[in-house]
This record gives C-alpha cells, structure tokens and sequence, in this order.
C-alpha cells in the first residue's frame, strides 16, 4: 500500500499547532469509547460548539436561505444543526477506517450500478465513482473494499498544515492510492484510472474555472474533471452514496446506473442531479458548510466580464 508524502518541515503558526493538538486529543479519547457514544459525542461536540464558535452553523443557514429563503428560520436551525452533527459523526467514523470497513461489510448496498461494476471488475475496466460531501462519502469505498476491491482517489488538504499531516496519512490506510486534490494529484488519479484502477472523486466544490451548473436552483461553478477523466480513460462514470440512516450509526451504500458518456457538461449535470436529488430526501446530510455558491464574487466575475 503507498505510503502518504511526509514533509521535512511543516508550516504552520502557534495557533495551528494549538489546534491541532486538541483535535488530535479529542479524536484520540473519542476512539476510545464504544461506537454508539463515540458518534453521539463527536456529533454533539461539532454541532453544540464547533460549529457555532467557527461560524460554520451561521454559514450552513446563510446557503440554505440562498437555496430556499421561503424557508422558516427554525426549519433552516435544525437542518444546521443536523448538518454539523453529520460532520462529526463523518469525522470520528474515517479516523477508524478499519471499523468503518468492519461495519459496511455487513451494510445495506444496493443500486442499478452494482452490476455495471462487477462486471467491469471482472473485464478490467476502470471505473470512477463520483460523489459530493453528503452523508459519509467514505462509506460507498469502504463497502466495495470490504468485499475486496482496491478504490483510490483524491483529497481534499486541511487548511491546517499540522492537522493535515496526519489527516493525510489516514486517508491512506483504507485503500490507495491516495492522491492529494490538484493538478499533481488529478493527474496521477487519471493515470491509475488508464491503467485499469477503480477511483472516486468528489465534485461539488466551488471552483472559479468550473462551468456554471445550477446546483439546487442556484448557478454553482463545477468542474468537469470526472468526465474529462471518465472520457479520456473510457472508465464507467458511477455516482454512489453513503446515505446515514435514522440510527445515525448504520448506512445505505447506494451505488447508481453509469451515467452515458457524452458532452462533459452534460455528464456533470447528470451527476449533479444525482446528488441533488439525495440532498431534497435528506438536506441535513449534504455539508452546507461550504462556499458552494459564493453569489457575490460569481456577480463581480460576471460584471468584469461584461464590462461596463
């Protein structure tokens, strides 16, 4: 299994460092309690004081008002609150990617893609499984690799150097490779996709070079790189989820008809639908965390561009 990149040095200020020796200490005791109260723990600890003191609740409430500003405040506080509850859970579940395989060994999977899949497993042909932030995104991969498969794919680096150090080296111990998200990266997932492999990659992220795709309603800038890459490689473009169900511990690892090659655009709204369709059934699962939309500075691009 490769090993991820180790830096000589890491940079980073003291208030980098301060927080990422508290999130490793929390992650260090939550791995040391049984599951059930661990999920509970970290989701009530992102929710009632993670999210609030960063701001990350008011900006989940501030997308969901661009979204759906018919929407009633209190509506709108229970799917924030949902959301960061979601993400602790997530979090605490991919720090034991042994467990997590361990537990969807067993987990409900289902889906018009299952057979497009192991039919490509067994001809050789690569497939690429999209997805966006929405429930555990990891559940899906550790399914297929409980049962054997080998998934890579990229991710996305922690803004913190010290915490992403570590962040980094997990992200590999569940199956590789692992590549880190940018043009090195995307590049070497490309090559391991040509030469047959199995990869996943996440695409509902604001990017500035991304073509402008309504993503719930709103225009989003989306970038076509999984079917640029699924074209380029002749893989099977296969959006799965890993939706949390009403437990909040167990999932539904749901793996989707291939999505047709054709037009990049297309495709990507294919797969945009796609998720789409998963947030309206389950708003609280999907990060609304992130700058998905950033609607003023897509207004300052479009007026530079128009002129005066």
């Amino acid at each position: 299994m490769s090993k991820a990149p180790i830096e000589e040095q890491i940079s980073g200020d003291w208030s980098d460092w301060i927080t990422d020796r508290v999130l490793r200490a929390v992650i260090w005791l939550m791995l040391r309690v049984p599951l059930r109260l661990r999920l509970l723990l970290m989701g009530r600890f992102v929710s009632r004081i993670v999210a609030p003191l960063a701001g990350y609740r008011a900006r989940a409430i501030e997308n969901l008002t661009h979204v759906w500003p018919d929407m009633s405040d209190a509506e709108k506080a229970l799917i924030a609150d949902g959301v960061a509850d979601n993400a602790g859970r997530t979090m605490i579940e991919n720090y034991e990617v042994n467990g997590l395989r361990d537990r969807m060994r067993t987990a409900k999977v289902t889906g018009d893609g299952l057979k497009a899949i192991k039919e490509a497993r067994a001809e050789g042909r690569p497939v690429l499984f999209v997805t966006g932030h929405f429930g555990n995104f990891e559940a899906p991969r550790a399914a297929l690799v409980a049962q054997g498969y080998k998934i890579g794919g990229l991710y996305r680096p922690m803004s913190n150097p010290f915490f992403n150090d570590h962040y980094a080296r997990n992200m590999h111990r569940l199956s590789g490779p692992v590549f880190e998200q940018g043009r090195r990266g995307t590049m070497g997932l490309l090559r391991h996709i040509k030469d047959g492999g199995m990869g996943v990659l996440l695409f509902d992220v604001y990017d500035s070079a991304g073509t402008v795709i309504d993503f719930m309603g709103q225009p989003a800038p989306t970038l076509t790189s999984a079917a640029d890459i699924a074209l380029r490689t002749g893989a099977l473009m296969v959006p799965f989820f890993g939706i949390r169900q009403p437990d909040g511990e167990s999932f539904e690892a749901v793996f989707e008809a291939p999505i047709p090659h054709g037009d990049p655009v297309e495709m990507m709204r294919a797969a945009t639908a796609r998720l789409e369709s998963h947030i309206r059934d389950h708003p609280e699962q999907w990060f609304w965390i992130h700058r998905r939309w950033k609607p003023r500075r897509q207004r300052k691009r479009a007026a530079a561009k128009t002129g005066p």
